[in-house]
């Protein structure tokens, strides 16, 4: 039998202002922030949310090992919420964030979910989700 994974520890995302990019996830999405310091690289930092974390890798100051193609603006990511959606918009407009489209049904890694589709300062396409409760 092949291995297995079980979940996803971290992601990397390359961003080209590392302040901006920690206001718009702390201050509209509410996520906190870490820092660490690996001890072959400078002083890194990271958002965390649930059980999950987002480490920050600013393009200027690029760090090893990375991905070939470290572009920021290239992800697409999308968020769970328990939170729900009409919240999200009055929170979203309340601090002039566009909602590029939505509510709109989609399907998530465990079924239904309805999303809105924001940028955030790199352009980075942020899907935020409501899972869809059986009827």
């Amino acid at each position: 039998m092949p291995p297995t994974l079980t979940s996803l520890d971290h992601l990397v995302l390359t961003v080209q202002d590392i302040e901006k990019t920690l206001a718009f996830y702390i201050d509209i999405l509410g996520m906190t922030k870490t820092s660490f310091q690996p001890e072959d690289s400078p002083l890194r930092h990271a958002l965390c949310f649930g059980e999950q974390k987002i480490n920050l890798h600013e393009a200027r100051a690029p760090f090893s090992p990375r991905a070939r193609l470290a572009t920021p603006g290239s992800a697409d990511l999308c968020f769970l919420s328990q939170t729900p959606l009409p919240v999200w918009q009055t929170h979203l407009a309340a601090h002039d964030i566009t909602i590029e489209r939505g509510p709109i049904p989609r399907t998530g890694a465990r079924g239904p979910i309805t999303s809105i589709y924001v940028r955030d300062p790199d352009g980075n396409l942020i899907e935020i989700s409501n899972s869809v409760s059986p009827a």
